[in-house]
């Protein structure tokens, strides 16, 4: 069981982490590249490059294997150290054999809690949850470009309940009555505020975000909105099944959350990289000669030539690895789910941050989306009681089963003599 101090010591990295990503990333989308002397601000170009985005991501993610090495040489030490001052391991040896003298392969001996170490082609596995990163994070990336960092973090809401649903099919587990209403409430809450961004329009002061407004291919505000909403909320299809794959293979197989995380970036890196390749060549440029979202020689060009987006690219990754390791622990010490809740919980901080950035103003319809979201997630975790208990309350589910119980006769209890 792991204690409360560790686990609140995972979900707080995991919030400042994903809050430090989601404005990194927003930051860099508004970025000036091309043009920046013009007079006009609408006729500037700002940095749009969602797939380059996604292959930083997992480059940050690979830098775990970094941290991996730096500790196994550490053990290593530490474990010479001991021989030379005549320290003995006790326990079973590195050649340890069974009854008919064969060597047991210790990756195949289950642990304590029944899982197995995994090794081999079964570390393919978690390329599966890579795949699933790639999808929703190149979507979420474009859409990101749509809409305003809060708008984009609390529509990433809609996660909740595509999670809970992916974990009753494929996990077999149970939610209840009020944990299924505390989901929907979240997903009414991620619409109000998707209806509060294309309702309301935001003035924009600053000339980067007047220079991004010219880059979205002529659209209304309120239809960009609609547009970057759907492709994020789409994009949580993908994500949550990346979540609950992720359970499943920790469940199953022992791996550490540093290395899991590696592994997928490797994963992830490869995939993206051959991706961008392809993109390049097929629909990198525009029939009209103008470079597009693939253009993978023009992104590469505008993040080492710019400084503000190659730090903020550095920065990007750091954040993104501090928060998939943190993502990863709370997965394999709570759940899937879990992790999904948390995950919204940043909504508040990015729109605040937001706020004092100017980046976009205050909306009184948000703070209802916002209570809605908050209401849903503390409804889930048991923090608030649940309306019409009678209907919704597991309490009211225990007390039916109790009062069966007691309606049942008693049974005699025939003793042997």
């Amino acid at each position: 069981m792991t204690s409360r101090a560790l686990t609140a010591a995972l979900v707080t990295g995991m919030l400042v982490t994903g809050v430090a990503n989601t404005l990194l990333t927003k930051y860099q989308d508004m970025q000036c590249v091309r043009n920046c002397d013009a007079a006009n601000p609408e006729d500037r170009h700002v940095f749009e490059q969602p797939v380059l985005q996604t292959l930083q991501m997992f480059v940050g993610e690979m830098g775990c294997w970094v941290i991996v090495g730096i500790l196994s040489l550490r053990n290593l030490w530490r474990n010479r150290n001991r021989e030379r001052d005549g320290y003995q391991p006790v326990g079973p040896s590195d050649d340890e054999t069974d009854s008919d003298g064969n060597p047991i392969l210790k990756a195949l001996v289950p642990r304590e809690d029944g899982r197995i170490l995994i090794s081999g082609w079964k570390v393919f596995l978690l390329a599966i949850p890579a795949i699933c990163d790639i999808a929703g994070t190149t979507l979420m990336n474009v859409g990101l470009l749509f809409v305003a960092a809060s708008i984009y973090q609390m529509t990433r809401g809609a996660l909740v309940l595509f999670v809970g649903l992916f974990s009753v099919i494929f996990l077999k587990r149970v939610l209840h009555p009020f944990q299924w209403f505390a989901l929907f409430v979240v997903v009414i809450g991620v619409g109000v505020v998707g209806m509060a961004g294309a309702m309301f329009k935001d003035p924009a002061p600053d000339d980067h975000i007047k220079a991004q407004g010219k880059e979205m291919m002529g659209l209304s505000p309120a239809l960009s909105t609609i547009i970057g909403v759907c492709l994020i909320a789409f994009a949580q299809v993908f994500t949550a099944t990346q979540f609950v794959v992720e359970e499943w293979i920790l469940e199953q197989y022992a791996l550490e959350p540093l290395k899991v995380v590696g592994w997928e970036g490797v994963f992830g890196f490869l995939v993206t990289l051959i991706g961008m390749v392809i993109l390049h060549f097929t629909v990198g440029v525009t029939p009209e000669g103008q470079n597009g979202y693939f253009d993978a020689v023009e992104g590469f060009s505008e993040m080492f030539y710019n400084p503000k987006v190659l730090y903020s690219s550095f920065a990007i990754m750091v954040s993104i690895g501090g928060f998939n390791f943190f993502g990863i622990s709370v997965t394999r010490s709570i759940s899937a789910t879990a992790r999904s809740i948390i995950d919204t919980c940043r909504t508040l901080f990015i729109w605040l941050v937001s706020l004092a950035l100017h980046w976009e103003s205050f909306k009184w319809l948000q703070i209802v989306g916002f209570g809605l979201l908050v209401y849903g997630t503390f409804l889930f975790n048991e923090l608030v009681q649940p309306p019409l208990r009678c209907c919704l309350g597991r309490k009211a589910q225990e007390d039916d089963d109790e009062a069966r119980r007691e309606l049942l006769p008693e049974v005699p209890v025939q003793r042997n003599s």
